[in-house]
């Protein structure tokens, strides 16, 4: 991408870094994690597995995303964010292709760990170009856009999946992810043709008005000690959410057709329903907490999620369903897009990708136990109630931990 093209756009090229960045979490976490949740019921009947091996297909993705976040800082000073989140789409594609060959569990665990592996690569590096192509006052509705793609990837998978299922039949799920593989290779092309790592490249400054507040604010923590309580405490509560939405996002379509008797192709308006309240939870969040504050506007957003988990684990009417939709859908992928914002808010941008791996990392251990004791809970039960009262005990106690964050650095909020 030319100096000369960037500098002849109507609008800053930072916008179009949000925009591309938005397809790779499409791509990365929409496609290669969110689309488990619509293939489960098929790839059950398919390959026999019972309520606990799916939920430990989902763990091993997110074993695969723990490993890549304990190394993504390291390789982004290696090779750069733009090489690293290109790759991450090509590895991503490439596993994919494997699962959609897959006969047995042990291969599928094994295929979609590596999958989970290539979008940590590009989904913890993707969150981070925010705080460099975008000044602070701009952050969160920056990341916001963002974090987007992972409701577009569930509306897409909503609309493939049934589709292709009455179309293809019992093994349908198979050219499902065929599909998703090619696009991820394919996104991974435009992307790298795109994205540049920082505006300097290009010959230009970050987009977003500087605020007077702005200048005290970016100049970050940068005592080492205070450094890593902040980033122990964020991460303390982005375990959380890493614990208790695996849980909802991967049961709740096999919850839907196979206990509470619902047709897969009902069950897709349902996961589509889902996907298109999500694409406002970034935006609106992320756009409310450049206003209010991050620690309040996550308050907000696990305060949503913690009424739709108990809403799921009840026993009322089918409303209650929707109800519980609603509120998760609504503010679904809100949380990363805060702690993106909240990354740059406390800390110097230089130290961005290496603070978001950090609290990544802690995420990542609550992704692998949500889904690994709620499979358990699952099959002992012989339903999903006591799974979802889980999530909603940790989305309880994020609540706490979030009330205990300081305030970032020239913040009044």
């Amino acid at each position: 991408m030319s100096r000369s093209f960037a500098h002849r756009l109507p609008f800053h090229y930072a916008w179009l870094v949000a925009f591309v960045s938005l397809i790779a979490v499409f791509a990365s976490l929409g496609l290669g994690r969110f689309a488990l949740g619509m293939l489960l019921p098929a790839m059950g009947k398919s390959l026999d597995l019972d309520y606990q091996e799916m939920g430990f297909i989902s763990t091993a993705n997110f074993v695969g995303y723990f490993l890549a976040v304990a190394v993504t800082a390291a390789l982004v000073k290696r090779f750069g964010k733009r090489n690293l989140i290109a790759a991450g789409l090509v590895m991503g594609g490439l596993s994919m292709a494997v699962v959609a060959r897959a006969d047995s569990v042990i291969a599928v665990l094994l295929a979609y760990a590596a999958t989970g592996l290539a979008s940590g690569f590009a989904n913890v590096t993707v969150m981070t170009l925010a705080v460099q192509w975008f000044h602070r006052n701009v952050w969160g509705r920056a990341q916001g856009i963002v974090v987007t793609g992972s409701g577009v990837g569930i509306m897409f998978t909503a609309l493939l999946v049934p589709a292709v299922n009455a179309e293809f039949g019992p093994e349908g799920w198979r050219f499902s992810w065929s599909v998703m593989a090619a696009l991820l290779i394919a996104i991974a092309v435009v992307f790298f043709a795109v994205i540049r790592d920082s505006p300097d490249t290009l010959g230009l400054k970050p987009a977003g008005e500087r605020t007077e507040s702005d200048h005290g604010a970016t100049s970050g923590i940068t005592d080492r000690r205070h450094t890593a309580r902040i980033v122990t405490r964020l991460g303390a509560v982005f375990m959380m959410f890493g614990g208790s939405y695996p849980i909802f996002v991967t049961f709740i379509v096999t919850d839907l057709v196979t206990e509470r008797g619902m047709a897969e192709s009902d069950a897709g308006t349902f996961w589509l329903l889902f996907g298109a309240l999500s694409l406002l939870s970034g935006p609106v969040f992320g756009t409310l907490s450049d206003f209010i504050g991050r620690r309040l506007s996550m308050t907000i957003v696990y305060a949503m999620h913690l009424s739709a988990y108990l809403l799921a684990a009840s026993s009322f009417a089918p409303w209650a369903l929707y109800v519980a939709i609603m509120l998760f859908g609504s503010s679904a992928w809100a949380i990363p897009s805060l702690m993106g914002a909240a990354v740059g808010d406390y800390l110097e941008p230089t130290q961005a990708v290496s603070a978001f791996a950090a609290i990544t990392l802690a995420f990542s251990i609550g992704q692998i136990a949500g889904p690994f004791f709620g499979g358990i809970l699952a099959e002992r039960s012989g339903d999903f109630a006591l799974s979802y009262l889980l999530a909603a005990s940790m989305a309880g106690l994020a609540i706490i931990l979030t009330a205990f964050l300081p305030k970032p650095p020239g913040d009044g909020n």
